[in-house]
């Protein structure tokens, strides 16, 4: 099970990853600014995962990310919308532009409970439709049976899928891969998740679906980064973080800034190595920034 861990000459220290999310967690007002915010805002992948969801209702959010600009001058645009792979055909078309990336959660999502066949033809045709983005859930199926090959092939298997339509298209889509940390829960097997998830060919290492009980942690968001600064150390390549699940205030948003800030430095504060995956949190920074309860989205 340790021998990501060993490779990577990493281990989580509980006693210390408290101390310093303690100190975060006192220096969160201090910190608080309009450029903070501001840039949490250009960060967010605005997310709608409804039973409900609609062409229609996909489409109102989209056309008001559309028309952030007219009515709040001055702001970013969220770095991505986050839907179902069957409407992103629909964000696509409809956003007004190439900036605002298209992300789709695929691959069988929130379970990752399928044939691998079936994950693949989901990301495949997420892809085929526009998708700038996809995010999958490891399969914990396997991971915590101890199958950490399946695990780790099934991942491989989507990248090469997405890489292969992509290029056909001419360009690039980026891979996140959602460990579901609020489910492994023991920090030695999340780190263990996301060596597994990077070296099968992630983009970004995500925390959580939404979806289950526990998603999103400081806690689990301090390993993963930790676990990013090892496997950049060892090879060079930067991977992106993505915290996802119950972040809902604009100080939620500030302290995992604050954490991304603290263990992997400025170069990952930018929305190409930094994501938050919201629903309700637009508004709450919108609120915090205007300094008046906002309700745009």
């Amino acid at each position: 099970m340790d021998s990501l861990l060993k490779k990577y000459g990493y281990a989580p220290d509980k006693e210390d990853i408290e101390r310093k999310l303690e100190l975060i967690a006192s220096n969160l007002d201090n910190a608080v600014s309009e450029k903070v915010l501001m840039d949490c805002f250009s960060m967010m992948d605005l997310t709608t995962l409804k039973t409900d969801d609609t062409v229609s209702s996909v489409r109102r959010l989209v056309e008001k990310v559309n028309d952030l600009k007219k009515t709040y001058p001055g702001y970013p645009y969220p770095a991505s919308i986050c839907v179902y792979p069957n409407f992103a055909r629909t964000v696509c078309e409809t956003r007004c532009s190439d900036e605002i990336k298209v992300t789709v959660v695929a691959g069988c999502f929130p379970s990752s409970q399928s044939f691998v066949e079936v994950k693949l033809k989901e990301c495949e045709m997420a892809v085929e439709n526009g998708a700038d983005e996809v995010d999958i859930v490891l399969s914990l199926s396997d991971f915590l049976d101890g199958d950490e090959k399946a695990a780790s092939d099934g991942i491989r298997l989507i990248r090469e899928c997405i890489d292969k339509v992509a290029a056909r298209q001419g360009r690039e889509v980026h891979l996140k891969v959602i460990l579901e940390t609020g489910v492994i829960m023991n920090m030695d097997l999340i780190a263990e998740a996301s060596f597994l998830a990077m070296e099968a060919g992630a983009d970004f290492i995500k925390t959580s679906t939404g979806k289950v009980s526990v998603n999103a942690t400081p806690a689990a968001a301090y390993v993963m980064c930790e676990c990013i600064a090892a496997y950049h150390k060892a090879t060079g390549r930067k991977i992106g973080f993505k915290p996802a699940g119950g972040i809902s205030s604009a100080m939620d948003a500030v302290s995992y800034y604050l954490i991304v800030s603290s263990v992997l430095g400025k170069d990952w504060l930018d929305k190409s190595l930094f994501r938050l995956g919201v629903s309700r949190l637009a508004n709450s920074i919108l609120s915090a920034i205007e300094q008046k309860t906002v309700s745009y989205f």
